[in-house]
């Protein structure tokens, strides 16, 4: 008979196919016009979720802040920021600064202001040599918007989204919305009100005792340790006993004291509750007093600290709110300060934030120009801060200064944090503002929600069901032991264990019976006691050091190696390792996770011309200029268009030439990149290494100096840019920088010819709102399909433009900046709205295409975790053209599928697009099984459909009734693409499938915008990427590149889910197997509760006996092989299907486990029946027969042995031995020499292999006849390796069984 079911080929491991782009056979509505991606990429300009980026939430601990922003925009930047600075003549400085990748300006230096405005002087530019590197990365003085967003870790993106966010869990919070925009009327942000005396704290400058006249704030003393030498031991156990397991050990041991139920002796009940909690607890300890040495060390650092007029070395932990701090370089920041001064003329100054947010790149902070000047070393500086309440915003800070009878606003910029270092500065001057306990960085330093394993939730209802079953045997016991002393009422006098009268004395007294009630609730609790371990104490262990060791491998596996990062896997959560092995979603992020996010210059759109090098082979170049007597060359080359390059030597007389002289003058100005020179071994050559934390940025960057326009200096007011060999100046008279409701970022500079431009860029979606139409329709026209024809290959595109402003044009931007970036009320509103007067009518100068490249092994990847059942859905922020094409060529997407694209614009649209995509999707469902079915298919080649969707419709989707419809269409759907999504819809999604089967998520992704996906999965994974650390350390696990999630959950995931399922049915069994030994003695002993055990052997029987092997298996044994495992991604079904834990194989277990108990039992009984033996020889037969059985019960099932493994199980046999040995050998205990007597005895080795192959028969047979005519695939496979490919010139082909889909419930 011809087999129907799917035969299981090698996983394909061929390259990169080309991929024609499908049409979409389905479209609610014609697509959205194309819109930009790269650094400026987010939701479409019409997705409500990316334009309103607050979602508005109660948080009672904190007064000042009403409202808490539950995201945050794209680089962590407040709306429309801003500043402007006078064109000021710079000294030279030998010093090389290194840029942060933050951005922002610093405040205006001198400008004049009068009651008619303000005036700028005119620019004086002087030639200059300094090789000054520094950067103009930070967010303006006083200029920020604040967001108080409930953000742990909001941080920038370098790539696709332009809102982001990381929901605190232990703040009260309305229900988050994922699809709509929240409450927009509820509260005013807290920039949006002014501060008052109730809700802000006063600090006085250098007066200690008015700082603290109202309030004594705390000292800069931090405590991390969890315990005291006084409340560990309290602390400690009331933390051990939140499991309710040990709370029912604890009321066994305590049970077992009472004299009335004693059935062990009393301290060898407590002694495995003890030892656990002795364990633990040493473990806790050592954790501890880890942290108290750390915590002496930080607190006993030294700092600068003033006093007096001079400043003198002083302990962190004695520093207070309103100190006057200096630090030096490299130092770190001993409290949260506002800056006052630093040695750079300009008020600069980097920190490294690394130990704070986990990135690398520099930061850069700005002391106000009031205060540059002012040493208080030498002049007394009076004055005080108004700043908001401590909190968790590590990118907020609303505060303003009264000094010299003025009022200056302050800002994240101005403010340097508690974990950073100084870097690139000799020395900054601060003011304590937070301390100890307050600083944000303490108030941070909360991990990740825990998670539980989906395995150990089942574990735990068949904990209940084995405490029901305990409770059944306690019972019948009772009621047993009751028609007992009913019927032998009248012999109680005289019959042991239960005789009324004590005639050992002269005088008949009455002997301890307590009559025929409590005498069965008494024999109903030394039941308990007596059968405590059938709910197994030694699991919770077992499973901690069996996790443990399982993640010591994959750490150490070489295969999720990184080496371009030299990075490692990070288990970061210990207790979800199983799960691993059962997912069936991912949710992947694109930018950074499937591709490189090293961005790549490839072509650019200028003046309505595509200069993509069709016409002529591109090249590599690399410019180079003469700095300080050193030939200086960008670190990375770029190919370049010659065409393009010649164009720019004919120089920009010519129509064209100006308008691409512009075009690339606007790329290498108008970004926050800063260049940093790197020495090499030539001693008169060096590397410009452009910093900045956006790898488009970069990108652009490189790209104009590969075409003769080099960044070669940075510093507050101007840049240096050498445009074809001459160097020219200018001065930067203001920047608005990117936020998530512009999506675009403009600078003001003027320039060498006296003029005034503006340079932005942008996110088409956004750029062409605000692009004069009047003027160059045909140019816009064409740029607008180049755009398109590039994120059709892929490329993330920005449209660049520019104006020339009037001097009054510029001095009313100039009045209305300084007004805005001021006001303490709706500031972020205002620079907005100032940004909007002059990034308008602009001209539109071109596109640019940039390459963001896949990672290495990304579509063989995809492909694997679709062979293996698993389907991948990606949610990215870029548009739809670059998520289509990426989705082709990483296999995501075929040319056989049927694509479904939906992007509506109103709630009725969407539920249309709905409705006529399900019933699309049911006809070719339908098709597909009737078409399999004539051809007799086993389930190949069936239609597919691919689900895209946009932001926009999400929006209208999620958190309404159209969220079932969403889920129906996506559950026929082979792969869903999401286009243009916010965070808060990434988390979304995730939501919605997970709260709608019960199949296992897990989602990828490498910036802080997954952070909220990556939490709200059953499994988060971070990839270790350019965008920061955010991702990794809310994760539960961190990898270096996407392709490793293959190993992870093909091989790791497989074996830790075997492992793990195994292990806890076999603890189990090993429990219940010794408790109904002890359960059927006390049936044919009058119910008394005694034992033949003794009291050491059953208490050393879960801790020396049996428990190693079970420790080793669970992290050693293989079921199959990695190379298996690989080449037959369908095995990863076994997981899925719940093949190695479910309840048939519970209750099988439990029926062995009867079975193995009665021979166990009744075998040595019926063969000394009649015998003179006693309770204690008896007694050491049963205990050696059951840890010899339960450890060749183990050692059947084992796959893989090694010398470990053997030592673990006949050393547990060996070890039982002894110790019985040991136990009768001591003349005080019970059953003294017994062991001796019996041995000797041919009928106890004849007992002992009776039991064997009585106990160990059934479960042989059972076991062959199940895997000879209904083998698992895990079996199959495991005969393949077992007796090889009989035929090696083709790939094997098993039978296998057919993937599908788990019932949805």
């Amino acid at each position: 008979m011809t087999s129907k079911r799917p035969l299981l080929i090698p996983s394909p491991r061929t390259p990169n196919t080309q991929h024609l782009p499908a049409l979409p056979v389905y479209s609610d509505i014609a697509n959205p016009t194309s819109g930009g991606t790269g650094l400026f990429s987010g939701m479409d300009s019409r997705n409500p979720a990316a334009a309103d980026n607050s979602i508005n939430v109660e948080l009672p601990t904190f007064k000042s802040s009403p409202q808490r922003s539950i995201s945050s925009s794209q680089r962590s930047v407040s709306s429309s920021q801003g500043s402007v600075v006078e064109p000021p003549t710079f000294k030279s400085s030998s010093q090389r600064s290194v840029s942060s990748s933050r951005r922002s300006v610093v405040e205006p230096p001198t400008f004049k202001s009068s009651s008619q405005g303000s005036v700028v002087e005119p620019p004086t530019f002087k030639s200059s040599s300094q090789r000054s590197v520094s950067s103009l990365q930070s967010k303006a003085s006083g200029n920020n918007s604040v967001r108080e967003s409930i953000s742990s870790l909001q941080s920038k993106n370098s790539g696709n989204n332009s809102v982001r966010e990381v929901s605190f869990g232990d703040l009260e919070s309305k229900p988050v919305r994922y699809g709509s925009r929240g409450a927009d009327s509820e509260a005013l942000s807290l920039s949006q009100k002014d501060l008052n005396e109730e809700d802000a704290r006063v600090v006085y400058i250098d007066d200690l005792a008015k700082t603290n006249e109202r309030f004594e704030y705390s000292g800069n003393s931090i405590r991390t340790a969890k315990y005291s030498v006084f409340t560990f031991l309290p602390r400690n156990l009331f933390e051990q006993f939140h499991r309710v397991a040990y709370i029912y050990f604890l009321v066994i041991a305590v049970l077992n004291q009472l004299p009335q139920l004693a059935v062990f002796g009393r301290g060898v009940s407590i002694l495995p509750l003890a030892f656990v909690l002795l364990v633990t607890a040493v473990k806790d300890g050592f954790e501890d007093y880890r942290r108290h040495r750390s915590d002496r060390i930080e607190n006993n650092r030294l700092a600068s600290v003033l006093v007096g007029n001079q400043f003198h070395p002083k302990k962190w932990k004695d520093v207070r709110v309103g100190e006057i701090i200096k630090i030096q370089a490299s130092e770190a920041i001993p409290c949260d300060m506002v800056l006052l001064s630093t040695s750079d003329p300009t008020g600069v100054a980097y920190v490294q934030t690394i130990n704070l947010d986990g990135e690398s790149n520099l930061k850069t902070r700005y002391a106000k120009q009031e205060t540059l000047s002012k040493m208080p070393d030498k002049e007394k500086i009076t004055g005080l801060i108004k700043c908001e309440n401590p909190n968790r915003n590590i990118y907020g800070f609303h505060a303003f200064m009264e000094i010299d009878g003025k009022r200056l606003s302050l800002g994240p910029s101005n403010i340097i944090l508690r974990g950073c270092e100084l870097k690139n500065t000799h020395w900054v001057i601060g003011v304590a503002v937070y301390v100890g306990r307050e600083t944000k960085v303490m108030l941070n330093s909360s991990g990740a929600p825990s998670k539980r394993s989906r395995l150990e939730t089942r574990m735990n209802f068949e904990i209940i069901l084995l405490s029901g079953f305990l409770v059944a045997l306690c019972t019948v016991v009772s009621f047993c032991a009751a028609v007992w002393l009913r019927h032998n009422n009248d012999e109680l006098d005289d019959i042991l264990f239960y005789r009324k009268q004590d005639y050992s004395k002269g005088k008949v007294d009455d002997y301890n019976y307590y009559g025929w009630g409590l005498e069965i609730l008494f024999t109903f609790l030394m039941s308990v006691i007596v059968f405590q371990i059938m709910i197994p104490i030694s699991l919770y262990i077992s499973m901690e050091l069996v996790r443990v060791g399982q993640a010591y491998f994959m750490i150490r596996d070489g295969q999720m190696y990184d080496e371009s990062s030299d990075s490692r896997f990070q288990c970061r959560a210990l207790n979800i390792n199983e799960d691993l092995g059962q997912i069936k979603y991912v949710f992947s992020d694109k930018t950074g996770t499937l591709t490189e996010n090293k961005m790549e210059f490839q072509c650019a759109s200028i003046w309505g011309v595509d200069y993509n090098g069709g016409r002529s082979s591109p090249e590599q170049v690399g410019y180079s200029v003469e700095v300080d007597g050193k030939i200086l060359r960008p670190k990375m080359k770029v190919k370049a268009d010659p065409d393009l390059q010649q164009l720019l030597r004919s120089g920009k007389d010519t129509n064209e030439g100006k308008h691409v002289y512009e075009f690339f003058l606007a790329l290498a100005a108008c970004n926050t990149i800063v260049p940093l020179v790197v020495d090499t071994s030539d001693p008169n050559g060096g590397l410009l290494d452009y910093q900045g934390e956006s790898p488009d940025e970069q990108a652009l960057v490189y790209a104009a100096a590969a075409y003769g326009f080099m960044l070669i200096e940075r510093t507050s007011g101007h840049i240096v840019i050498d445009i074809q060999g001459d160097r020219q100046r200018f001065n930067v008279l203001g920047l608005h920088e990117f936020d998530s409701d512009r999506k675009r970022m403009s600078v003001i500079l003027g320039c060498p010819d006296k003029t005034i431009k503006v340079f932005v860029k942008g996110a088409d979606t956004t750029m062409f709102s605000v692009i004069d139409k009047r003027l160059n329709l045909d140019i816009i026209r064409a740029t607008e399909a180049h755009i398109h024809a590039y994120s059709s290959l892929g490329l993330r595109t920005l449209v660049v433009g520019m104006r020339e402003l009037s001097a009054t044009k510029f001095e009313q931007w100039h009045s209305s900046f300084e007004e805005a970036s001021t006001a303490l009320i709706g500031r972020a509103a205002l620079l907005r709205k100032v940004a909007g007067t002059i990034e308008n009518n602009l001209i539109i100068l071109g596109a640019s295409g940039i390459e963001d490249k896949l990672q290495l092994g990304v579509p063989e990847a995809i492909d694997s975790l679709r062979t293996a059942g698993v389907q991948v859905w990606v949610l990215t922020g870029d548009k739809q053209e670059t998520a289509i094409s990426i989705g082709y060529s990483s296999k995501l997407l075929t040319r056989r599928m049927t694509q479904i694209i939906i992007n509506s614009s109103s709630r009725d649209s969407c539920r249309r697009s709905l409705e006529d995509a399900i019933l699309m999707s049911r006809k070719l469902m339908t098709v597909s099984a009737d078409t399999q079915t004539d051809r007799g298919s086993s389930g190949h080649g069936g239609t597919q459909v691919a689900l895209i969707i946009d932001g926009t419709s999400l929006v209208y989707i999620l958190d309404s009734e159209l969220e079932e419809k969403l889920f129906e269409l996506a559950s026929y759907c082979t792969v869903v693409l999401c286009c243009r999504v916010a965070p808060l819809q990434k988390a979304g999604i995730v939501a919605l499938v997970k709260n709608r089967t019960a199949d296992m998520t897990l989602a990828i992704g490498d910036g802080a915008n997954d952070v909220s996906m990556i939490q709200m999965a059953d499994v988060g994974v971070g990839i270790s990427g350019q965008e920061g650390r955010q991702a990794v350390m809310s994760s539960d696990f961190a990898m270096g590149q996407f392709r490793f999630l293959v190993p992870l959950l093909l091989v790791h995931g497989h074996w830790n889910y075997q492992r793990m399922g195994y292990m806890i049915l076999y603890n189990f069994y090993r429990n219940a197997v010794f408790v109904l030994i002890l359960f059927w003695y006390v049936l044919f002993t009058c119910f008394s509760l005694t034992t033949a055990i003794t009291d050491w052997s059953s208490m050393l029987y879960s801790i020396i006996y049996t428990a190693v092997p079970t420790i080793v298996v669970g992290i050693l044994d293989k079921d199959l092989s990695r190379r298996t495992l690989l080449d037959y991604p369908q095995l990863y079904g076994a997981g899925q299907r719940q093949e190695c834990y479910n309840s048939k194989l519970f209750w099988l277990t439990v029926v062995d486990t009867f079975w193995q108990s009665l021979a166990v039992f009744f075998i040595p009984l019926f063969a000394y029946w009649g015998s003179s033996i006693d309770r204690s020889s008896i007694g050491d037969l049963w205990t050696l027969a059951v840890v010899i059985l339960v450890n060749l019960h183990l050692a059947m099932d084992v796959i893989r042995w090694n010398w470990i493994t053997h030592a673990a199980i006949w050393g547990s046999i060996i070890a039982t031995w002894i110790c019985v040995f040991v136990i009768d050998a001591i003349p005080s205990l019970v059953g003294y020499w017994a062991i001796f007597h019996v041995i000797k005895t041919a009928s106890f080795w004849l007992c002992l292999l009776a039991i064997i192959i009585a106990a160990m028969a059934p479960r042989f047979v059972v076991k062959f006849l199940y895997q000879y005519y209904r083998p698992s695939d895990v079996q199959i496979a495991r005969e393949l390796e077992k007796f090889g490919n009989p035929s090696a010139s083709r790939p094997a082909q098993i039978e296998m069984n057919a993937i599908l889909d788990l019932p949805r419930r």
